[in-house]
């Protein structure tokens, strides 16, 4: 039974006709896709099912050029189903409804169908609820690919009725395999050094589609001899970085720009502060993460490191780009090499938890003016001992509610300045106890 979307799967070119290196060079089997063997070998997800005879929905997550659309193919091969792929960048309700038509026609017609949706996260809610029926009586076994995190990007119901495959980015060895099955295909090796070979596989960054694109140019050119990296980066333009500055790219990057700078490796997190700007991110927000590691993850242990991101903030502000990057750059290794302590980070979400667990609860009122005689008469402010007045400049009075057991918030550790702090904080502590038990003033 045809209808209007088997011509996506049906329709071959010409036999004489042009196709791109990467079309020549698809895998017509699973075992000849490269780099995924960890989804498609026989202990992986995909390798367990097909070997089960039990292929369920899946959604494919991975960056471009891995593999995702060919899987997709090859599965529907393996398990003889008919082939649907449709994107949910060019398609709507009015073609959603003619797939689901021709797929249960199909199906009376003792033929299963597997779907594959193109960038499935660019479907709304309510259009990914579609598909949910259609999944459930079994008219289609949906395969959707993205490359959005599919945690955040696609319906709790779609992700019940489906399991999610992570398809790796492609190593250099993976793009070395497939060069050379270019060149096989080719019949000859690139015009490159191994300099420049190891150059072209870097500058694909882990997606093979780009890199064998890289190849065919490469492959047209007229040259003698072979080309040094120098040569290759003035014929080639390198591409772009995968960064998605609104997208999980973005989050994935400054999260190893945090943890690097947590992790005292100064190396590293300036590698990753080079890879976001590289990226085209907005150099304000790497000033403002910065210094919010500087209160999170480093605090009293160098009060000074907050001003160090401020001054740098602020240089960058004055300078601009590209001369104000150097100063957040030395921000950067400034934090990576200061003492770390989360303490006050600690201490300031457990004030926050028992304020809200405390919330009504009234301060004890030998601390409350008394500005009226009424409020005088209420006992505000009695017994209040000026601190000032008091032997060591303190009384060791009690300044949380009453029935409030007094915690401790603040647990400095000793490293960096807060050695000093917590010095301080073990003196007043005993000074508090001798003064509330052994009768040198003050009122528990």
């Amino acid at each position: 039974m045809a209808d209007l979307f088997d011509s996506t799967a049906d329709v071959s070119p010409a036999s004489d006709a042009p196709r791109p290196l990467a079309d020549r060079l698809r895998p017509q089997t699973l075992e000849q896709v490269i780099g995924q063997e960890a989804v498609l070998g026989p202990d992986g997800p995909l390798g367990a099912m097909l070997g089960a005879g039990a292929l369920s929905s899946l959604i494919l997550w991975g960056p471009p050029g891995v593999g995702k659309t060919t899987i997709a193919r090859l599965l529907a091969k393996a398990t003889a189903l008919h082939f649907v792929q449709i994107s949910a960048i060019f398609s709507g309700v009015p073609e959603l409804r003619k797939v689901f038509e021709a797929a249960k026609l199909r199906r009376q017609n003792g033929q299963g169908t597997l779907l594959f949706v193109d960038e499935i996260h660019r479907f709304n809610k309510a259009q990914q609820d579609g598909f949910l029926p259609h999944m459930e009586d079994g008219t289609i076994l949906l395969v959707g690919a993205t490359t959005e995190n599919p945690s955040f990007e696609l319906n709790a119901a779609v992700l019940s009725r489906a399991q999610v495959i992570v398809l790796s980015r492609l190593t250099l060895a993976d793009l070395e395999r497939m060069a050379e099955r270019a060149e096989h295909e080719l019949g000859r090796r690139m015009p490159l050094s191994n300099e420049a070979r190891d150059a072209l596989l870097e500058m694909a960054d882990g997606d093979g589609r780009a890199m064998l694109n890289l190849i065919e140019q490469v492959m047209a050119w007229k040259v003698t001899g072979t080309l040094t990296p120098e040569q290759l980066s003035k014929r080639l333009m390198r591409r772009a970085a995968k960064y998605d500055k609104s997208g999980d790219e973005h989050y994935n990057l400054i999260s190893a720009l945090h943890k690097s700078v947590r992790g005292s490796d100064p190396d590293a997190a300036l590698y990753w502060f080079a890879r976001m700007l590289e990226g085209g991110e907005d150099p304000r927000f790497l000033a403002r993460r910065l210094t919010r590691m500087a209160v999170e993850d480093i605090g009293l242990a160098d009060p000074q490191a907050q001003s160090v991101c401020l001054d740098a903030w602020q240089t960058y502000e004055r300078l601009g780009s590209p001369e104000g990057e150097l100063a957040l750059a030395q921000a950067v290794v400034y934090l990576a090499l200061a003492p770390k302590s989360n303490a006050v980070y600690v201490a300031y979400k457990a004030a926050r938890q028992l304020a809200t667990k405390t919330g009504s609860a009234m301060p004890p009122a030998h601390i409350l003016n008394a500005p009226t005689k009424l409020m005088e008469s209420q006992g505000y402010g009695a017994g209040y001992q000026y601190d000032h007045d008091a032997e060591d400049g303190f009384s060791g009075q009690n300044y949380f509610p009453e029935g409030v057991k007094r915690p401790v918030l603040y647990a400095p550790p000793e490293r960096g300045f807060e050695r000093e702090l917590k010095k301080r904080t073990d003196y007043f502590a005993k000074l508090r106890t001798r003064r509330n038990t052994g009768g040198n003033g003050g009122s528990a």
